[in-house]
């Protein structure tokens, strides 16, 4: 597993590590980028649909939603492997975001390239365990491929299975998720209960066991910061102006009650998320170890 490059999972309980996004965005493997980009076109496709009009609910069901790949057993969990992944209230959000906070996604002038990460910077409760779910759904095929390598090279056939993997392709021709078949390896599991599952890998140089390098908390505690530092001086005038008129003053004020504040100026002025973002941006090496 180590020569491989794999994360050696627990078959027991899920593990606190978690694919950050930016790792793929900075890592000078042409394959990292290219999956990369893959997930920037899936997210362009989902804010063409979402200024299109309003999506069925099934569709939004469909399209938007990403649940956990609980088979890579990587994430937050009290016990087993099983977690929430982002459902119907985050696609939801999501689909209604795309249509105004974020329209200008995949278009943007500020950074240096589109990132998955900026549409969870607008809620609280998109955490680090939710961002490496978004991102484990967009990658999967590859990590399907990347772990039929491994089993095929040093599994016995007893201890594989072939699997119909959903949703590891997007078809843009008829905008429907693909099915594809591939040789995982495959456990008896004894807990919650008696059941056959297969396991996926993943790469340890797309690991983060801290926080995304692009994050919700990170960006509220650094927004006095950021937005003394904008640029534009008009945008900067207007931050400032808000903030003012926003923010509870005096000494009874909570931090609680700021940070509300500070929430609905980056919903007021999305510009910032950009801004945020393009600080984080400069080449910089970053890998779990």
């Amino acid at each position: 597993m180590e020569e491989y490059g794999a994360f050696d999972v627990s078959l027991v309980n899920d593990l606190p590590v978690f694919v950050d996004p930016f790792l793929l965005f900075n890592s000078e493997n042409t394959i990292y980028q290219q999956l990369h980009n893959g997930i920037i076109d899936y997210m362009r496709f989902l804010k063409e649909v979402s200024l299109a009009g309003q999506v069925a609910e099934p569709l939004v069901r469909e399209w938007f939603t990403f649940p956990e790949v609980k088979q890579n057993w990587l994430g937050l969990s009290k016990e087993g492997n099983k977690g929430r992944g982002l459902g119907m209230d985050f696609a939801r959000a999501l689909h209604r975001n795309l249509n105004n906070v974020f329209r200008d996604f995949g278009e943007e002038e500020i950074t240096r390239s589109s990132h998955l990460e900026k549409l969870c910077l607008i809620r609280d409760g998109v955490g680090r365990d939710n961002i490496s779910d978004f991102t484990t759904n967009l990658i999967k095929y590859y990590l399907a491929n990347y772990t039929q390598e491994f089993a095929l090279q040093y599994l016995q056939s007893s201890q594989r299975r072939r699997v119909a993997l959903r949703k590891v392709g997007f078809n843009y021709g008829t905008r429907s998720w693909t099915t594809e078949y591939f040789e995982l390896p495959y456990h008896r599991f004894e807990l919650p209960y008696p059941h056959d599952d297969f396991v996926l890998l993943t790469p340890r140089d797309i690991f983060t066991k801290d926080e995304a390098w692009i994050n919700r908390p990170e960006l509220l505690d650094r927004f006095p910061e950021i937005a003394h530092a904008l640029p534009d001086a008009t945008l900067r005038a207007q931050v400032n102006d808000y903030l003012l008129r926003t923010i509870p003053h005096g000494p009874k004020v909570t931090n609680k009650e700021v940070r509300a504040a500070i929430s609905r100026a980056v919903e007021r002025f999305p510009q910032l998320l950009d801004y945020y973002i393009r600080n984080k941006e400069p080449a910089i090496t970053l890998q779990w170890t």
